[in-house]
């Protein structure tokens, strides 16, 4: 449609510079204003056309050209960065490209700009997540020092190993798209929760054959990925751990939502392992070529999808948990709600700038379900104080709206 209309002005132009041309000139003008009949070769022509104003529309015509040509150049420099950022929006299955979309547009002063905030904000995420699970690690060394390995029975495990499996897919998902922030993030949190790993194992409080295998897990995940990372591996074992963590995520993530409810649903494993039978066919078939484009793409997305929803699923379980047993609601850190909320919605410029529909949608809802969300149960139930609640609600509206009208701008206005 630019290129379209800008064709169009200039054969408008064009045409009516040739009918001027035709027009010009029988009459001239001397220095001192007074009009003189121009001589040609054939006869004179009686007709007095009007010349000067010919003229001057003949120099408007050609300035108006030059100012089309000058205005077609910004035009065509604000739809590589800006129009192409419009309409360029990543989907669902398209999340987990190689390469970020603010790789294969024009930058200029504005972009950089973005590309460098965004990035910084990324990078600050790393400060709450890394606080996060400080005090659960200072708490369990306090409790091991005392000899109180009872205390560290009320962590559990299990569920930790689910975020932990989250956290390795997130990891190889950002290690493709080369964003070193949110590699960073991730690492920090598959360390801090291997930490209560270990921790919870020495107090006997998690089977040693589970943490044997989570050893193993951890650091053939941290390997591959930071090899994958510096293009040091081979693309069969990536392949291969691609696969390992599309069919664990995917047994894991239907069994965690049907665990979340088993006080009013009988306890089952039969949809993990049904979940793992769909997965393991499907990453066969694939594997094999049996499937369509579409069916491939499908496939090569699930691993970085089903560690997002069993992030977005967590503030679900912890909020059932609590309409459940209120009183438990005090064993909720606010402080570590808090940092879940800011670190998510530091992420969450991010996402929008490189238009990842994937880690724009899981950070908005953990920052709004799992942080936020949590804190609203805490004051519901009288846990919190009223301005403590109220900082954090201003807090959070203030950042997202801020994130969102300068995203605006970005979007709308040329640099």
């Amino acid at each position: 449609p630019l290129s379209l209309s800008l064709s169009l002005s200039l054969s408008h132009i064009k045409s009516k510079k040739s009918m001027a041309k035709c027009l010009v000139v029988p009459y001239s003008y001397s220095s001192t204003g007074t009009r003189s009949r121009a001589r040609s070769s054939g006869s004179a022509s009686t007709s007095k056309p009007p010349g000067l104003q010919v003229q001057l529309q003949h120099h408007h015509l050609k300035y108006s050209l030059i100012q089309q040509n000058s205005l077609s150049v910004s035009a065509q420099c604000y739809y590589n960065t800006h129009t192409l950022l419009r309409r360029r929006i990543l989907c669902a299955l398209d999340s987990d490209v190689p390469l970020p979309l603010h790789h294969q547009v024009q930058s200029n002063k504005s972009f950089e700009q973005w590309d460098s905030w965004t990035a910084k904000f990324s990078g600050a995420s790393n400060i709450p997540f890394l606080l996060l699970q400080m005090p659960q690690i200072i708490l369990n060394a306090q409790n091991l020092l005392a000899g109180n390995k009872a205390a560290l029975l009320a962590v559990p495990w299990l569920g930790m190993f689910t975020g932990l499996l989250g956290n390795l897919s997130l990891l190889s998902y950002f290690a493709k798209k080369r964003e070193k922030e949110a590699i960073v993030v991730q690492t920090l949190g598959v360390i801090s929760l291997y930490a209560v790993f270990a921790q919870l194992s020495m107090a006997e409080a998690m089977p040693l054959p589970y943490f044997v295998i989570t050893s193993v897990v951890v650091a053939t995940g941290l390997v591959l990925n930071f090899l994958n990372y510096f293009g040091l591996l081979n693309a069969g074992i990536w392949c291969f751990w691609e696969d390992f963590i599309t069919v664990g995520g995917l047994s894991v993530l239907p069994q965690i939502m049907w665990s979340t409810f088993v006080p009013y649903i009988p306890n089952s494993i039969l949809p993990g392992v049904f979940a793992f039978l769909v997965a393991l066919v499907a990453v066969i078939m694939a594997r094999l070529g049996k499937l369509s484009a579409k069916g491939i793409k499908f496939v090569g997305a699930i691993s970085g999808w089903t560690a997002t929803l069993l992030f977005m699923w967590m503030p679900i379980s912890q909020m059932w948990t609590n309409f459940l047993n209120p009183d438990n609601i005090k064993g909720l850190s606010a402080f570590s709600m808090l940092l879940a909320m800011i670190g998510n919605g530091l992420m969450i410029p991010r996402a929008l700038f490189i238009r990842d529909f994937m880690w724009f949608t899981g950070s908005t809802w953990a920052s709004l379900f799992y942080g936020y969300g949590n804190i609203v149960c805490l004051y519901w139930f009288n846990s919190i104080s009223k301005e403590f609640f109220l900082a954090a609600t201003a807090g959070l509206i203030l950042w997202i709206g801020c994130v969102f009208f300068q995203y605006y701008q970005f979007l709308h206005h040329p640099p």
